[in-house]
């Protein structure tokens, strides 16, 4: 076979494209080096703004599981939800109401709310009638229906009984024999101020009569000597009875005499087959302010990641105060002279942006914190921008149906994972707290998982902080300081 001559020129040739094409491919595999390397930036960057949820986690379980995390104070009792499976009142499945009956309880609430707060309160042509005593009744005290109870011990001997909670609440009251018009069920016995050791009634001329006026709106009246007190909520439950005094237990070594309480004699609402309800707001007669000697007027909770699991509410610094964790901002004036405690929002942020919402926004509202309220209320121009920064970084998952007040809800049927991005709320004194991955979504089922957030009607309608959105932080209410904490995973 003939050989094919190379002239020295021709190999030089060969040579140099030899030698321009591995300089290009070694260019060209730089490049594309950086370009791995940009783009596993920008992916690191967006999983640390992200959460990622398996889908069928956003749903309780059926079963209870409790919290492995709790405070180490002693004065600390164990939170549940009302209607998950922890809790002892959810025995008839009947009685549970529907995820948009709840909603329209919130929308109850948070109208009572935003009416107290505007000064818009009027006379309510109804009257209160306990035996022959009747109490002329305004609307407008906060729905007494929220979502978590604790079990406390009331009388001698102690008689336990499973209250609601309520931050935005003033007067402690369970319902008492023997009802003299009527009681709602409830699930424990209902109490007995007979049969205790040490049940006083308060007479009609003393100065604890008196205080009712500030703690639940209402003169009371009087019934042969025996101050009657009366509460009438927003959604037309009420409760009304003797006021009484008695030993009030928290923990076995947690022990109050003389504990001012609603010994109600005619209960009707929305209660959920609790005994009555647990007021820890600012007036001379919550628990808060009658326990103010030992415990200084300071509580935290943490209210648990889904209705299947438990949280705790503790009274009291402790040896230890609160965790370094928790971060304070300062109680707002809008709460002033009311029972609510006010926050400061300065800013929202949605995955790692701060939205653009004028500052003016939130101060013309003004905003509160409330155990009771489920579904977080924003002024419209907050919630435009919170929805429309929300359902960009959600746009691979198909939307659905609106649930109740609530219109941004996907069907995550045909996804086992979803990822969806971090909402951080800003409160005045530089404090930022990331809500926690359970705290943003309300899910009815795996075909409707919605944005747990909802638009005022009005520019100047108070911004309410709700339950859903406090769930597993540690929330902290230092009321003799005047601020209130946010820490991170309080509780499973």
């Amino acid at each position: 076979m003939a050989t094919i001559p190379f002239s020295s020129s021709f190999l030089s040739f060969f040579l140099f494209i030899i030698s321009t094409l591995l300089f290009l491919s070694s260019s060209s595999s730089n490049k594309l080096g950086f370009a791995f390397a940009g783009r596993e930036k920008i992916e690191s960057n967006h999983l640390h703004h992200t959460h990622t949820l398996q889908v069928s986690s956003l749903l309780p379980s059926t079963t209870c599981g409790p919290s492995s995390k709790g405070p180490n104070r002693k004065a600390s009792l164990k939170v549940v939800h009302k209607y998950g499976p922890c809790s002892q009142l959810d025995e008839d499945k009947a009685k549970t109401p529907t995820h948009a009956e709840i909603l329209q309880q919130d929308e109850a609430r948070v109208k009572s709310i935003h009416s107290r707060l505007s000064n818009k309160l009027a006379a309510d042509t109804d009257a209160l009638r306990v035996d022959s005593t009747i109490i002329p009744a305004k609307s407008g005290s906060v729905v007494g229906s929220g979502n978590y109870v604790v079990t406390i011990g009331l009388g001698t001997p102690k008689k336990d009984l499973t209250l609601i909670f309520d931050t935005g609440s003033d007067i402690t009251w369970t319902q008492c024999v023997p009802c003299a018009r009527s009681c709602y069920d409830q699930k424990e016995p209902i109490f007995n101020p007979s049969a205790s050791k040490t049940y006083t009634n308060i007479t009609c001329g003393s100065n604890q009569c008196s205080q009712l006026v500030s703690a639940t709106g209402i003169t009371p009246g009087c019934s042969a000597s025996t101050c009657v007190y009366g509460i009438k909520y927003g959604d037309q439950s009420f409760s009304v009875g003797f006021f009484g005094k008695e030993r009030l237990t928290l923990t076995p070594t947690d022990v109050f005499d003389n504990f001012l309480f609603g010994c109600g004699q005619n209960n009707k609402g929305l209660f959920g087959g609790s005994a009555g309800l647990l007021g820890l707001a600012r007036d001379p007669l919550s628990l808060v302010q009658q326990t103010a000697p030992k415990y200084g007027r300071f509580f935290s909770y943490c209210l648990p990641s889904t209705s299947s699991a438990t949280g705790h509410l503790t009274f009291g610094k402790g040896s230890g105060g609160a965790s370094n964790s928790v971060k304070f901002t300062p109680l707002s004036k809008i709460s002033d002279g009311t029972s609510f405690y006010g926050l400061d929002i300065t800013g929202i942020s949605v995955g790692g942006s701060r939205l653009a919402i004028a500052a003016s926004v939130f101060s013309t509202s003004g905003s509160i914190i409330d155990s009771g309220t489920v579904i977080t209320r924003l002024p419209p121009a907050a919630y435009t921008s919170l929805r429309t920064a929300f359902r960009q970084a959600m746009k691979q998952y198909p939307l659905t149906d609106a649930l109740s007040i609530l219109d941004t809800c996907y069907d995550l049927s045909k996804f086992d994972d979803v990822t969806f991005p971090k909402i951080e709320f800003l409160f005045s004194g530089g404090v930022n707290v990331e809500l926690d991955e359970v705290g943003v979504f309300y899910a009815e089922r795996i075909s409707q998982v919605c944005l747990a957030f909802a638009g005022n009607g009005e520019a100047s309608d108070v911004a309410i902080f709700g339950n859903v959105q406090q769930r597993r932080l540690e929330v902290v209410y230092d009321v003799a300081g005047g601020r209130v904490g946010f820490g991170a995973a309080g509780c499973s």
